[in-house]
């Protein structure tokens, strides 16, 4: 079984039965155990509205860095279209050696890619589709 396969099928299999195993733990009645059964059941049935949750949470986040790995990859398309671009000329200016060359056409993929999907969830927010 790949990478992807075990992702898709077994791949929250061990999250959710710790879940299963703490609400063992904290429910003493058989009607609350059933109650934890069900909402067990719920996300083993539902396991993407459980992420796309937990990803609304974390785009929340009032921290820069907490967010995950948005801002990240925003600061490193930020640093990788600063250098050749800023930082790269600007050195050669004043050293008058060419310096390294980066790989240009595999950020501005990802810049393109990111910019396109902001526009799609800025046109979202305007007509009112998402909050």
């Amino acid at each position: 079984m790949g990478f992807l396969a075990s992702l898709f099928t077994g791949g929250l299999a061990k999250p959710i039965e710790a879940i299963g195993d703490m609400l063992d733990k904290v429910t003493d009645t058989d009607e609350e155990k059933l109650q934890a059964q069900a909402v067990l059941e719920k996300i083993r049935q539902h396991p993407a509205e459980l992420q796309a949750a937990i990803n609304m949470m974390e785009a929340q986040s009032t921290s820069t860095f907490k967010g995950g790995w948005r801002p990240f990859i925003g600061y490193v398309c930020g640093v990788g279209l600063a250098f050749p671009f800023i930082i790269n000329p600007c050195l050669q200016w004043y050293t008058g050696d060419p310096g390294p060359q980066l790989p240009l056409d595999a950020i501005l993929e990802l810049v393109i890619a990111m910019l396109g999907m902001s526009g799609v969830r800025t046109f979202e927010k305007l007509k009112g589709i998402t909050k």
